[in-house]
Formats: structure tokens, sequence, C-alpha cells
């Protein structure tokens, strides 16, 4: 049997599916460590982030975390595929490569996404597909590690803070977003990174931008085009109807969980999605 393990990054939300397995990153809130997913939902994230003035910080899932994982699907021989939150951003890959050499199983194969959020669980989505079609683990891992360098990420967030304050940005670049009526529209680099790809002002010009994205970068829809936002959703819902004009019309939105929005605020929005 082939399982997929995806962390909680990937924003998935509790699922029965017994070949996906949702490892927890931890967030703490002042004094208080939560594991995401497990008694930390997305509303009640929103609802401490927006009333407390303490910056949350995400702590990767130990190795220990995988190696449970790893020796349960070691004495079942089963092979594991796991999708994991770029390395760019978190030390969750770094524990899970621990967690393998600690298990010492060779079928046991972890992907370094080199995206985040929606961006993996699309991955994961494509190898779940697979898995049904019977095609072999070895083709599996093949293609997810040639599909993660098509996946587009981009976001409009409101300010800069969290993710300068979480130690994803750094200094020069996130001073553009202390720029009044300035909106930073971040992405994913092919490095798995956090980029400022244009400092816009007027959300108008910064949703007109993400669509250009989407025609510099054709979506290919043979896997599904995703809309992305934290808390509020009106900037996401007059982003979505630019995207019907545009052509896009299959379009499914998500909400960022808490290990995102720890990194990007309250007002995030944007796409994610696999170009061509």
């Amino acid at each position: 049997m082939i399982r997929i393990v995806v962390d909680s990054s990937s924003d998935v939300l509790p699922i029965n599916d017994e070949n996906i397995t949702v490892v927890p990153l931890s967030i703490t809130i002042g004094d208080k460590t939560y594991l995401d997913g497990v008694d930390l939902n997305h509303d009640i994230f929103y609802e401490l982030l927006v009333s407390s003035n303490i910056f949350p910080k995400s702590s990767q899932p130990s190795p220990q975390a995988f190696a449970d994982l790893f020796e349960d699907a070691k004495a079942k021989g089963d092979n594991l595929l796991c999708i994991l939150l770029s390395s760019g951003v978190s030390g969750t890959y770094q524990s899970a490569m621990i967690a393998k050499e600690m298990v010492d199983y060779d079928n046991i194969y972890v992907i370094d996404s080199l995206t985040g959020s929606y961006g993996a669980y699309l991955l994961a989505q494509e190898a779940q597909r697979m898995i049904k079609e019977n095609k072999d683990i070895h083709e599996i891992v093949d293609t997810i590690n040639e599909l993660k360098k098509r996946v587009m990420v981009y976001l409009s967030v409101d300010k800069l803070e969290y993710l300068y304050k979480g130690g994803r940005l750094d200094r020069k670049s996130a001073v553009i977003g202390s720029i009044a009526k300035v909106k930073p529209v971040i992405y994913v680099t092919p490095e798995g990174t956090i980029g400022v790809a244009s400092k816009t002002i007027g959300t108008t010009r910064v949703m007109n931008e993400i669509v250009d994205v989407t025609r510099k970068y054709e979506p290919d829809l043979a896997h599904r085009f995703y809309t992305i936002c934290t808390l509020g959703e009106n900037n996401v819902e007059k982003l979505e109807n630019k995207l019907r004009e545009r052509g896009i019309t299959d379009i499914n939105r998500v909400h960022m969980g808490p290990v995102i929005g720890t990194h990007v605020g309250t007002e995030a929005f944007g796409i994610i999605y696999i170009r061509k």
C-alpha cells in the first residue's frame, strides 16, 4: 500500500481517507502552544490573531512525530510518500529526513515540495490520483518532483510585518510593506523561498497583477485552480470575478490556516495553481 503524508501547512482539513495523514505543526501564541488542526482550528486562530497583540510563531513537527508514522509503515510494509512544506521556509522537511534516518526503512520517500499551503496539497492530489491508477511508487515520486516545479503561489498581503517577524523575509524587502497604501504581492520562488513580486498602490491594481500572472503562466486546467484567503473574503470574491472575466471559471476557494496565516496576516488573498 502507498500512503501519503502531508503537514498541516498544506491546509488540509480533517479528512476521512486512510491513505492521507496530516502531521501537525505547532503554533505558539503568548505562553500557550497549540497543535495546528488538533486543538487549534482556523476560526479560533484568527480570533486569537485579531484580539491579541502578541505575534504568533510556528514550529515544525519534531523528528519523532514523523518517526512514529515511519515505524508504523515499516511494520506494515507500506510505501510512505511525504510531500512537505518547502525547506526554504520551514524545518519540517529536515525533521522528516532525520526521522527517516532514525527508522532506517527504504520505502520512505520524502519530497521537499518547494511550495506551501494548498500548493503542497495540489501535489498530494496528483499523487493520490496516480495511486488510484495503480502507478508504481517510483513513477509517482518522479512525477511529483517534476510537477512541483510548476506550482504557482501568488498572494497579496496587507503588510509584510508578519513575514519579517517570522524570519521568512529580510528587512530590506519588508520595508516596502510599511509604505502607506502600498500592497505587496509575494510569491514562492523556484527555490522555495518567499519573494516580493511587486509593490502596488491600490487593491484593484493588485488584483489585476495577480490575474496577469495567469496570462504569463497559463494554468494547466487538468489540475484544480485555487483562490486562497485568510480571514476576509471580500477581496478574494472580487479576484474570482476578475479571473472569470479572464476565462478561468472552474475556481475552488480555500482558506489558509494557522501556519500560513501566522506569516501573512488576516487580509491575505491570492491564487495557487499548476502552470502548463
